[in-house]
């Protein structure tokens, strides 16, 4: 599809942002920011690039579906190689042809991080932004040094991210606050939602990820987990909030273990599950923050794939950043309360023994409910604005149009 001509000239032009978005959460931070540009600026703005459902929904013509390139894991970019190979010189090309007032790449940084860089070759007049950042403070921090020579400016999602680039010699980086403080609500319970602990039905959340790899490498595992603590508490109830992409394939898996969990489907139903929740047994990833924010005490697990494994045995030539966890509310928090389990230890055996003192009384679930007012605080924005518009307004100041 070839892209919309960006027509105008002069500063009564209208304005042209070009964005590129690599899967589903890009697309849903690209739909904001351009709701919040819309609302800041005063002209008119036409976009262009690379998105899905809801930035189309905001008026963006994408140059191919989202799923050409929203893959994840080494093994699945190699299937899908040359397709993403083409793609990227696809959105190239449409990027310099529509020489926007500003590109914004968001996110999935092994896809839009190679737009960016050609695109500053080919068209080094063109500003950057770069919507949410690498982690490079726990893999491959080079690439924040590497990253200043084609990015302008980056908004960063997680508070302690501004630091980490300017000790690593990355861009000017803002915090811009991440979106799940905008939707605090909806995941606390309301009067009567979630019954104190003990006092009724307990539930504990079985969280296996949102990419089919994940599900792969835990769901057998959780599944294990749910059967041994269900047979020290009989009475508790297991609910597993399913992505709907996953949940017929999740549902199929379930049916056969030899205990009763119950799959919900969509995000309505995960947040109602969620303000019911006493625990959880969750893979690695933002939805650690979500279950932060509702109060639930949580363990994490996460598994390598076969590269990544490899890649830590032999880490000595592949630097990493020295963190001392994986997950998102102890790096904020910087003191490691959630307790991560990595590879071989995510054992079942392991594991059982953990979630039962969340589900009890115990002082490893109070040391992480009294942590989490403590990120709430860590991660509200200074200015009391919202996420997208705080992003909306750094895109507009970058390019001399706030």
């Amino acid at each position: 599809m070839a892209t919309p001509p960006m027509t105008g000239a002069g500063q009564d032009r209208a304005l042209r942002v070009f964005l590129v978005a690599g899967e589903e959460s890009g697309d849903a931070l690209g739909a904001n920011l351009m709701q919040a540009l819309k609302q800041q600026y005063p002209g008119k703005i036409e976009f262009a690039g690379v998105g899905g459902e809801r930035m189309g929904q905001q008026g963006l013509v994408s140059l191919f579906p989202l799923a050409d390139i929203a893959v994840m894991g080494l093994t699945a970019v190699l299937a899908r190689l040359p397709t993403i190979v083409k793609r990227v010189y696809q959105t190239v090309d449409a990027a310099v042809a529509a020489d926007p007032d500003v590109l914004v790449i968001i996110d999935s940084p092994d896809f839009t991080h190679n737009v960016a860089k050609r695109v500053r070759k080919r068209a080094a007049h063109i500003p950057i932004v770069d919507y949410v950042s690498p982690s490079v403070w726990a893999w491959r921090p080079g690439r924040a040094k590497t990253m200043s020579v084609y990015v302008d400016r980056l908004l960063a999602l997680l508070p302690f991210e501004p630091e980490a680039h300017r000790r690593l010699g990355g861009p000017p980086t803002f915090y811009v606050g991440h979106p799940l403080i905008e939707r605090v609500a909806e995941l606390r319970p309301g009067p009567g939602e979630r019954a104190q602990l003990g006092r009724g039905s307990d539930v504990l959340l079985l969280l296996p990820g949102s990419r089919r790899s994940e599900v792969d490498m835990l769901l057998e595992d959780f599944g294990k987990t749910a059967e041994l603590l269900l047979a020290r508490r009989p009475g508790l109830e297991i609910l597993l909030p399913a992505v709907p992409h996953l949940a017929a394939r999740i549902r199929s898996t379930v049916a056969a273990w030899p205990v009763d969990v119950t799959v919900v489907e969509g995000e309505a139903a995960k947040f109602a599950a969620f303000r019911r929740a006493h625990a959880a047994l969750a893979a690695s990833g933002t939805v650690s923050l979500e279950l932060a924010a509702s109060g639930i005490p949580m363990a994490i697990c996460y598994r390598l794939d076969w590269f990544y494994r490899r890649l830590k045995q032999i880490h000595r030539i592949f630097p990493i950043a020295s963190v001392s966890s994986m997950v998102l509310p102890n790096i904020i928090l910087g003191r490691n309360v959630v307790p991560e389990f990595l590879d071989e230890a995510a054992a079942p055996e392991r594991l059982v023994d953990v979630v039962e003192r969340l589900l009890a009384s115990s002082p490893e679930r109070q040391a992480q409910v009294d942590a989490f007012s403590d990120l709430d605080a860590a991660m509200r924005l200074p200015d009391g604005h919202s996420q997208s518009s705080t992003a909306a307004r750094l895109v507009l100041d970058l390019i001399g149009r706030a």
